[in-house]
């Protein structure tokens, strides 16, 4: 659909860079240093999904933050010139495809989260609607601009921007295709902070950190499980998204973790949190 991926990774932080890759492209592993380098570490080329299994199965990974290592652009959308050639009897599948994709990224354990640091545009704002947070520079420019082409964002896109957005103004952005700023999407709650872009360029990928750098010292049990009741909770009554709570509650009672931040808050000191 697009160019290609580079996977940074840590722990318990990960980086996941650049565009939705073509099937048969691998992902560029590598590791960060300093303050946010781990002992978990994906090294050597994956192919999407792998890495996906690498990041959804690892205990220790905390976060994930995907990021373009193209200046400009996080993601702009399918390659319109390669779509024209596209059999009709096709285009299903291939949209298809890419909402399964979609999808089963949005479904990550893990909490996820997009630094828009430029354009944002169709699908590749579909995906970043499929974070569970978004950054972005204030330039940055993004939108559902799928009816300009005379489709429908079809990645899921209707749906998460309605939850984000509300309807009536998902309605305006769809309709008119029309692309907004980082300041413009954060007012509206289409990302969650927006900032100055800085010189190098990487302004949103820095608050993101920000962000998972806040989330790092948590506990990993719990915050699969938030993460887990919000997303169903919040597709279903009131009734029944509390019992989905109660039963991602009864998940954290036994583990080693709430254990010891119990301890930890007795004696005054910060948890050491393993993920049991």
């Amino acid at each position: 659909m697009l160019s290609r991926i580079a996977l940074r990774s840590f722990r318990p932080i990960v980086r996941f860079s650049s565009d939705f890759p073509k099937e048969e492209q691998p992902l560029i592993v590598e590791r960060l240093q300093g303050d946010d380098e781990g002992t978990n570490d994906l090294e050597g080329q994956f192919t999407k999904y792998q890495a996906f299994e690498e990041v959804r199965f690892d205990k220790n990974v905390r976060c994930l933050i995907v990021r373009s290592t193209t200046p400009g652009i996080f993601c702009a959308g399918a390659d319109l010139k390669e779509r024209r050639y596209i059999p009709e009897e096709e285009v299903g599948a291939f949209v298809a495809r890419g909402r399964k994709f979609f999808r089963d990224f949005q479904e990550m354990p893990i909490p996820t989260i997009a630094a828009l640091d430029g354009f944002a545009l169709g699908g590749g704002l579909e995906w970043a609607m499929g974070h569970d947070l978004r950054t972005s520079s204030d330039e940055a420019k993004m939108g559902v601009t799928e009816t300009k082409l005379a489709i429908i964002p079809g990645g899921g896109g209707t749906q998460n921007l309605t939850r984000l957005v509300g309807v009536g103004k998902a309605k305006e952005l769809a309709f008119t295709a029309r692309m907004i700023n980082g300041k413009e999407a954060e007012r509206i709650g289409l990302v969650n902070k927006s900032v100055p872009q800085n010189e190098t360029g990487d302004a949103a990928y820095q608050a993101a950190l920000e962000l998972a750098r806040e989330i790092k010292p948590n506990g990993p049990i719990a915050l699969r499980m938030a993460k887990t009741a919000i997303n169903y909770g919040s597709e279903v009554d009131l009734s029944t998204a509390l019992a989905i709570e109660q039963m991602c509650y009864a998940q954290v009672i036994p583990t080693e973790d709430r254990m010891e931040g119990l301890m930890a808050f007795m004696q005054k000191r910060k948890p050491e949190y393993t993920g049991n």
